[in-house]
């Protein structure tokens, strides 16, 4: 399995032949797309295995949903090729390519019974009605609406249309399954019911998976490997664990997630960086001496405690900052406080709410965390931080 930064092209030499690859094998190489003078898939290579639940996650204009697009056959490369199941897919259009597309638009025909939007693919494609009767009753039976078959999309929820979504998709087995935001329509609890049903079936069926989203928890939660992109290009490809505990770049590490962000000067051989609140210590080197530095620290690793600094109290000046308890907010099974650093930054501390220390706001408190917590970066002159979701903004 990949991990760290994409940056390795699939060469066409590279590329399993027709009868070589196994069903459901995506392979991208060096594929660019533009709109205009504007590139929007900037010389992507990936390949997704067979059986494989990939999500790719960015934010809008990052080229996500162009490159879904492009293996389904909806917009066709600049450059670069798309094999599909070992067959190269250049100019063949969507109906006759091995795959199907869930778009977040369910797109049901309002006129028709579920069970009759279920079968409308199979009869485009001339299948014999005793087949079409058989493959709608297994699609229905795979999403659990078999019993709805007779009623209109309009007498059902959206979670239960999202579904009937699914099972057209799934009645023609494609090789590979592309969803658009497909969940982006429901509510906050549907929507996590859905993540889980998804990966139930795609574990079920052995279907490839290729899953576009902007929503972090979505792609965590459901991915067998993630590529988080940014302006057409892949920043990072691996498996969640490793993006959320070892992302790739200051960028990878405000999107998938949440971070408390310093910036400064680099300190102490590279380990360290000094902001204008704290000196921030990694475990090992990073830095240059003469580099300016990103330290990203999650909330959840953050302690925090009334400061009796000036009561006697000894606190380390790494990894230790101050300030003013602006915000506490009950979040169920977490705590989280929001703490003015100073007039430019602020610091957002999470913790379990059985250990969540009793604190008010106005209250001075001391924020304290361990170095083997800290990631460092170089810091970015293109804003990567804030562009993949900075999340200690100033405050007035």
């Amino acid at each position: 399995m990949s991990t760290g930064t994409a940056t390795a092209s699939t060469t066409a030499e590279q590329v399993p032949t027709e009868g070589e690859a196994a069903r459901g094998a995506v392979v991208l190489s060096g594929v660019t797309k533009y709109y205009g003078d504007q590139v929007a898939v900037d010389d992507l290579s990936l390949t997704v295995e067979p059986g494989e639940f990939i999500s790719l996650l960015g934010p809008s204009g990052c080229g996500k949903t162009t490159t879904l697009r492009m293996i389904a056959g909806f917009e066709q490369p600049d450059a670069g090729t798309i094999h599909i199941s070992g067959r190269s897919v250049q100019g063949v259009p969507p109906y006759r390519r091995d795959v199907n597309t869930v778009f977040q638009a369910y797109a049901l025909f309002p006129h028709m019974s579920v069970a009759e939007n279920v079968a409308y693919g199979l009869q485009q494609r001339r299948t014999p009605k005793s087949e079409i009767r058989e493959r709608v009753t297994q699609a229905l039976d795979l999403v659990q609406m078999r019993r709805f078959g007779d009623r209109k999309p309009t007498q059902l929820s959206g979670g239960q249309q999202q579904r009937i979504a699914l099972a057209r998709a799934l009645v023609n087995r494609p090789a590979v399954l592309l969803l658009d935001e497909p969940l982006g329509a429901l509510d906050r609890q549907l929507r996590e019911e859905m993540q889980l049903e998804l990966k139930l079936l795609q574990s079920r069926l052995g279907i490839t998976f290729v899953f576009v989203t902007h929503d972090q928890g979505e792609a965590l939660s459901m991915s067998d490997r993630i590529a988080i992109m940014r302006a057409g290009r892949i920043e990072q490809l691996a498996d969640a664990d490793t993006v959320y505990a070892r992302p790739a770049s200051a960028y990878v590490a405000a999107f998938v997630g949440q971070q408390n962000f310093f910036r400064g000067p680099a300190a102490e051989a590279g380990a360290a960086i000094t902001s204008p609140h704290a000196l921030v210590r990694a475990t090992s080197p990073v830095l240059t001496t003469t580099n300016l530095g990103e330290a990203a620290v999650r909330p959840e690793f953050i302690r925090i405690e009334a400061d009796l600094a000036s009561g006697g109290a000894s606190i380390s000046d790494a990894n230790t900052a101050r300030g003013e308890l602006i915000g506490v907010s009950h979040l169920g099974d977490t705590m989280q406080y929001l703490v003015r650093l100073g007039d430019d930054q602020s610091l957002i501390v999470r913790r379990p709410t059985p250990d969540a220390p009793a604190l008010s706001v106005g209250d001075r408190v001391a924020c304290t965390w361990a170095a083997h917590h800290v990631l460092l970066f170089p810091a970015a002159d293109d804003g990567a931080a804030e562009e993949g979701g900075y999340v200690a903004p100033p405050t007035a």
